[in-house]
């Protein structure tokens, strides 16, 4: 997601669940070898276990960058063989490298040869006009057979002609089934599921059929859903989150951001989702949309956007 899940989206993600794999961005592997590292890699520890998904075509070059990423001490490498935009198309990496399997599949053989992490791969179920029986296929014995220990499957096709990113997410038909017949096919290799999946209730009814389950933008969007991941999922006790453990948490951080030269707006922007559908919701999201990006806003503007939910009404509507 890129844009998205950076290093402070990450840290707010944490807070939430401490069980769910996090993944960043995808970064560009000649980025990664020859830009600001800190800048694009850097982050806290409190964020394990997070992945470094990377995006390139040249396996030397993604073998390179993977062990910069474990030197840094990311949990995981994860190539991306799924993203449709222009920015990746033009480098030759992202989904176009779908059709070429072989390739992707020397490109996880040299980091599997240059780490001692995981490494894996994400990817769509085909692009353009391909058939997605065998170009998924085709994909996966590949990359499974070069090392990889995971493959990520967004249940789309890419469209690299004719759509945008944002419709590529919406407009080519979602295709479960496409991915539950690729796990049948490999039941001993993990096989997790990604696309339009927008509750925990559905998370769980497609882990009936996959190793693993991938939140995107319902995560962004609405990250109150990672609150109940632990619980469901990693079989810790059911209790009652801990907002104000959360906006406390959320404040120092964003006191230390800002005391680097940094702006609370870069922290709250991925926080105006998170009352999603409570009373005062619409109030959260405006102070935090708009007061905390003014010049000089501090953690107080978190804290007085959190007095706006009105948790008290929110009880009264469950019952």
């Amino acid at each position: 997601m890129m844009d998205w899940t950076d290093r402070h989206c990450r840290f707010f993600h944490r807070q939430l669940t401490g069980r769910a794999l996090l993944y960043t961005e995808m970064v560009v592997a000649d980025a990664v070898i020859h830009g600001a590292r800190e800048r694009l890699l850097g982050f806290d520890d409190v964020e394990h276990p997070v992945a470094l998904q990377l995006g390139g075509s040249d396996p030397a070059k993604l073998a390179e960058a993977a062990r910069i990423g474990e030197a840094f001490g990311y949990d995981e490498i994860n190539l991306n063989v799924g993203c449709p935009s222009d920015r990746v198309q033009s480098g030759t990496f992202g989904a176009c490298l779908i059709k070429t399997p072989a390739l992707v599949a020397e490109c996880v053989a040299a980091m599997k040869a240059s780490v001692k992490i995981p490494v894996t791969v994400k990817c769509r179920i085909g692009v353009d006009d391909q058939d997605p029986e065998p170009a998924l296929d085709a994909l996966a014995d590949g990359v499974l057979a070069a090392g990889a220990d995971a493959l990520w499957v967004h249940a789309r096709k890419a469209w690299l002609e004719g759509l945008s990113p944002k419709e590529n997410r919406e407009i080519p038909p979602l295709d479960y089934a496409r991915v539950y017949r690729l796990k049948a096919r490999k039941p001993n290799e993990f096989i997790g599921i990604n696309g339009g999946i927008q509750s925990l209730a559905e998370v769980s009814a497609h882990l009936g059929h996959v190793d693993g389950v991938m939140l995107g933008r319902a995560a962004y969007h609405t990250p109150g859903i990672l609150t109940g991941v632990d619980a469901t999922f990693y079989g810790e006790a059911a209790i009652a989150f801990d907002y104000p453990a959360l906006i406390d948490a959320m404040a120092g951080y964003a006191a230390r951001h800002i005391e680097r030269g940094g702006r609370l707006g870069h922290i709250t922007r991925h926080m105006v989702g998170l009352f999603h559908g409570l009373p005062g919701a619409r109030r959260f999201r405006q102070i935090l949309s708009v007061d905390a990006n003014k010049p000089g806003a501090g953690p107080e503007v978190l804290r007085t956007a959190f007095a706006a939910i009105d948790f008290t009404a929110a009880e009264a509507e469950a019952a």
